[in-house]
């Protein structure tokens, strides 16, 4: 592979940056947003609720790739001019944020009504109830899905050379045309982006094990008991088992 030289490795390395800048940018702006309209779908008034409705199905429902030219392409014809990594940040952002949303929205569904109640019994208001006991739980059991499009954003990010953007899959289109060894420098930002993806994944992974719901028991070792039930009970079953067996 001679065409691997120290100004194509400099490259893919300048492009590698770009990418890692975009994912570190645009993954909490897309939760952020995910949070809100996910918030409004479920508490606001009515016509907040349509409103992000609307966003959810009008971002979900078109490619990303529209999204990304109109808010690049499109919005100068309006006097509003977007440099690359805005657009692309933006673009992504704003897409991520409505598949977030939908997850955090069926999570919040999922609640029980008992929780609110129970904290409202306790003194809590309405807001710090919603903020304090719902909304965690909620963001525990939306968190795969979260940390998975996260992952997806990784490989989303290849989409913003078509915005003038340098990054990753911008940079190897550049070496490919100047080298023409398409097959090899593209398999190169492929095993890249598969690298990238493994840490996200992994990275990703490490939270939901942190923030689980619930503890899964070391290999070899039995719970004695269901969750959330007292010990004694469990310690006083397993006796009256052992009393039966003597009989």
């Amino acid at each position: 592979m001679s065409f691997l030289n120290a100004q194509t490795l400099r490259e893919l390395a300048i492009g590698l940056q770009m990418t890692v800048l975009l994912i570190v940018l645009s993954a909490p702006l897309g939760l952020a947003v995910g949070c809100v309209v996910a918030w409004t779908g479920v508490y606001a008034p009515l016509p907040l609720r349509w409103g992000s409705h609307i966003y959810r199905s009008a971002l979900r429902g078109t490619p990303l790739l529209v999204q990304l030219f109109l808010l690049y392409y499109g919005l100068p014809r309006f006097g509003f001019v977007l440099s690359p990594l805005t657009a692309a940040v933006l673009g992504f952002s704003l897409c991520s944020g409505a598949y977030h949303a939908e997850y955090l929205r069926a999570a919040l569904l999922s609640i029980p009504e008992s929780q609110f109640e129970a904290a409202r019994a306790l003194g809590l208001s309405r807001r710090s109830a919603l903020l304090r006991v719902v909304f965690p739980q909620a963001l525990r059991r939306a968190l795969p899905g979260c940390t998975n499009e996260v992952v997806y954003l990784v490989k989303y990010s290849s989409l913003a050379y078509l915005v003038t953007l340098v990054e990753l899959t911008g940079a190897g289109r550049l070496i490919a045309y100047r080298t023409f060894r398409f097959f090899e420098v593209f398999l190169i930002v492929g095993v890249i982006y598969l690298m990238l993806v493994a840490v996200v994944a992994a990275g990703a992974a490490w939270v939901e094990r942190r923030v689980a719901l619930e503890r899964t028991p070391e290999p070899g070792v039995m719970r004695d008991r269901p969750i959330g039930r007292p010990s004694g009970h469990g310690a006083s079953l397993r006796r009256r088992r052992r009393v039966q067996n003597m009989s």
